[in-house]
Formats: structure tokens, C-alpha cells, sequence
């Protein structure tokens, strides 16, 4: 396979540098293009590419004069979830109007931030008749994808498939303010960060090598609350940290959500799923965790369980920051680190397997229909979260439903009926 694929990136945040990390393990192509509003993020993102020697990028302000730059093959969307729509309608008219030849296109997760916008990013990709990619992480992370493997051809081949998996994604917070903003975000937690692992606990329950529908959703349980930062001195400290528009004392949104789905499978039979996401988790850092059950085995993994630690005393001190693994909130102690924290979180496989896919002509396994199912199931625990009941999927309404916390009104108190 000599040809290689020049891919563009636009947003030039926190989630982008973890894709330029993981670039250094993936063949075949290089980041020629960078685009982002912030002039100076863009310019550090360019030079980790050359620092990383996977790339030679050049800087663009604008989407439409990126996607006509003949080096760009395929563009990997990873700007904020409130330009979402917006960016991808720029790129789709530059491929419609013959401007931009582009193979194809990967979108950031969540797909959009509610049912209507993510039917919309579908219907205009889908006008392109360009490949497309849904960039859920998690589902190639190894921690996932080699346990299932493991589950399905010793464990489920003999006992049988398995029927329950929880899975789990917890820090501190976000980086950025708009994520803490309920109308720019989509969501609070839930939004942000559920996605992962609804896609992560229906891959494990999914039978390798079956389509997409061999799960089908019968029912949904959502809860949704705010339990750290509506606190008075967690308010007081969003203000400081994040802008004076940060106010959780009028417009919050849910720090802590748990959503329970269930499915049949292509068999018949009953399988669960239950998803819980946080951020007011606190911890060494970023936790990841996943556990499957099945009729004789199972399955447990923790990403702060790694392979190694390091410990500082007491008189050890030295400046905050997050180059032992993603959210660190300690200097001091025992300590967990990650190796390769773009591996371990999927990125390097996720990648890898996006552009191979572009280069060979061929739908990615992960891809836009994916992330669309993923935004509906969001959206349902959101919608039995504010009614305070399990709802029967396909939920009725959910295509224009936008919920209390992405309008601004949620009240916290509402947990209890």
C-alpha cells in the first residue's frame, strides 16, 4: 500500500492533540491540514504534528479553503459540538459544488448534540456520497476490543453470550468552558461523555461479525443529577476557572448520569446494558472501566489499574498538570501512568482503521449510522430522566426533543418526583 492519505483536522483542542499523539502509529497517511478559529492552538497543534514528524500542516481559518487544499484527502471533524452542523454543511457544499475532492469524512463523538442536528449531519454527508467514519474511541480501544474477543470466542462459544455489561467514564471535568455549557455542549455528562459508553457496552454484548441490528433497543431507564458543582463553592469555582457565563447557580447541567438499556438480540434473548458517567469523580485522573457478565465468566478492566506507578513523598513538589495520564488531580502519592494514554484510550487503532478504510474504498465499521443511534439513545435517557420513567425505544418525539439542560432550565431538584 503505497499510497498514502493526506487528512485535515478541524479544531485544534484537547481531543485533536490526543489524535495527533496517535499518529506516530499509523501508516499510510500524514496530517497536511489543520483548521481551527484560534489562531494560537492551531499553530501549536501544527508544530506537535512536525515535533511528532507526522505531518507538515498547514494552518487554515476557514473550512471551505482547507477542503479545496489539494493535499487534504479526508477530513476528520473535531471542532465544538455547537459548530457541528455548521461545519459539516460548509465541507458537504465544497464536495457538491466539485470545489473539494474529498474520500471521505470521520466526525468527533457525540455525532450532535440532539436527534435533529444528527439527522441532519447524516442527510447532508449521505448527499456527498462520501465514506464516512463516526469517531467513537472507546470501541478501539484495546482494553475493549481484546476482551471481547477473548469473552466471545472462549467464554460465549461454550457457556453461551453474555448478558450484562456496565460500563463506566469518570473525571473531575471538562478543559474548555463551552463544555460546561448546556446550550453549547448539548448536555451536561451525560451528553459529553455517555456516548462512550453506551457504544462500548453494545459492542460488548454484540455477537462479533453480526450487523449493526443484531441488537435491538427495547427500553430505556435514564437519571440524570447534579451532586458536586451546584455546591456554593463549586459554583463559585467554575466562575473563576471557566468565565463568569459558567453560572450553575442559574443555568446547571448534570455532573452525574446513569442510563440502563434494554436489548434483544438477533436470537431472542434478554441482554442489558448500564452506562454511568461523571464529572465529579475524583480520583488519580480519568477512569475508564468496563465489566461483562456472562452465563460462566466475566470480564473487569480499569484504566487506573495499569501496569505501573510511581510515587512522590511529601517533599516532592512540582507544578499541576496532566503528563501522567488525562484529568491527573494529584502531584503527590501514589500515582498511576499510562504508557501510550492515545493507545490505551483507542485513538491509534481508531485511526489506524479510518484511513486504511479510506484508502481501500470501503465504509468504516464505525460510521455516521452508528453515531446516530448513539445520539437517540442519549437523548432517550435525557427524555426518562426528566419524566421520571423507562420508556419504550424507539421513543416517541425524541427527533425534536432537546433537553431541560441544553434549554437551560433544569432544575437539579427534579430527581425526585
Amino acid at each position: 500500500m503505497a499510497e498514502r492519505l493526506g487528512v485535515g483536522i478541524i479544531g485544534s483542542g484537547f481531543m485533536t492533540r490526543f489524535h495527533i499523539q496517535s499518529w506516530r502509529a499509523v501508516r499510510h497517511a500524514d496530517i497536511t491540514a489543520i483548521c481551527s478559529r484560534n489562531a494560537q492552538t492551531a499553530r501549536d497543534a501544527a508544530d506537535m504534528c512536525r515535533r511528532l514528524r507526522v505531518g507538515e500542516p498547514r494552518i487554515y481559518q476557514d473550512v471551505r479553503e482547507m477542503v479545496r487544499d489539494p493535499r487534504v484527502d479526508a477530513v476528520w471533524v473535531v471542532a465544538p459540538n455547537y459548530t457541528r452542523v455548521e461545519t459539516v454543511e460548509r465541507i458537504c457544499e465544497e464536495v457538491l459544488s466539485k470545489r473539494a475532492a474529498l474520500r471521505g469524512i470521520c466526525i468527533e463523538k457525540p455525532l450532535a448534540r440532539n436527534v435533529s442536528e444528527a439527522k441532519q449531519v447524516v442527510k447532508m454527508v449521505e448527499e456527498t456520497g462520501l465514506l464516512h467514519g463516526y469517531l467513537e474511541n472507546q470501541v478501539f480501544s484495546p482494553l475493549v476490543t481484546r476482551g471481547r474477543e477473548i469473552l466471545w470466542r472462549r467464554g460465549a462459544a461454550i457457556a453461551g453470550p453474555p448478558y450484562l455489561a456496565r460500563c463506566s467514564e469518570e473525571h473531575s471535568g471538562p478543559h474548555r468552558a463551552w463544555f460546561w455549557s448546556g446550550q453549547l455542549q448539548g448536555g451536561g455528562a451525560l451528553s459529553d461523555m455517555m456516548c462512550h459508553s453506551v457504544k462500548s457496552s453494545r459492542l460488548f454484548l454484540t455477537k462479533p461479525g453480526a450487523s449493526r441490528d443484531y441488537l435491538k433497543p427495547l427500553a430505556v431507564t435514564g437519571r440524570i443529577a447534579s451532586l458536586k458543582w451546584t455546591r456554593p463553592e463549586y459554583i463559585r469555582q467554575l466562575k473563576e476557572t471557566m468565565g463568569q457565563e459558567i453560572d450553575y447557580s442559574r443555568h446547571p447541567v448534570e455532573d452525574y448520569a446513569y442510563g440502563e438499556i434494554v436489548y434483544e438480540t438477533a436470537e431472542g434473548q434478554t441482554v442489558i446494558a448500564q452506562t454511568s458517567t461523571s464529572w465529579s469523580y475524583v480520583g488519580p485522573g480519568l477512569r475508564l472501566s468496563f465489566e461483562v457478565l456472562g452465563p460462566e465468566y466475566s470480564l473487569m478492566s480499569n484504566s487506573l489499574d495499569p501496569e505501573s506507578q510511581v510515587f512522590f513523598s511529601r517533599r516532592v513538589h512540582g507544578p499541576e498538570g496532566e503528563d501522567l495520564v488525562e484529568k491527573q488531580a494529584a502531584e503527590q502519592g501514589l500515582l498511576p501512568y499510562l504508557w501510550d494514554e492515545a493507545g490505551v484510550y483507542g485513538y491509534t487503532d481508531e485511526n489506524r482503521h479510518m484511513v486504511e478504510s479510506f484508502l481501500d474504498g470501503v465504509q468504516p465499521i464505525e460510521d455516521l449510522y452508528d453515531g446516530l443511534r448513539v445520539v437517540e439513545l442519549v437523548m432517550a435517557c435525557y427524555m426518562s430522566a426528566e419524566l421520571n420513567k423507562t420508556l419504550a425505544f424507539p421513543v416517541a418525539g425524541i427527533d425534536d426533543f432537546i433537553p431541560q439542560v441544553a434549554q437551560g432550565t433544569w432544575d437539579p431538584r427534579s430527581l425526585i418526583p
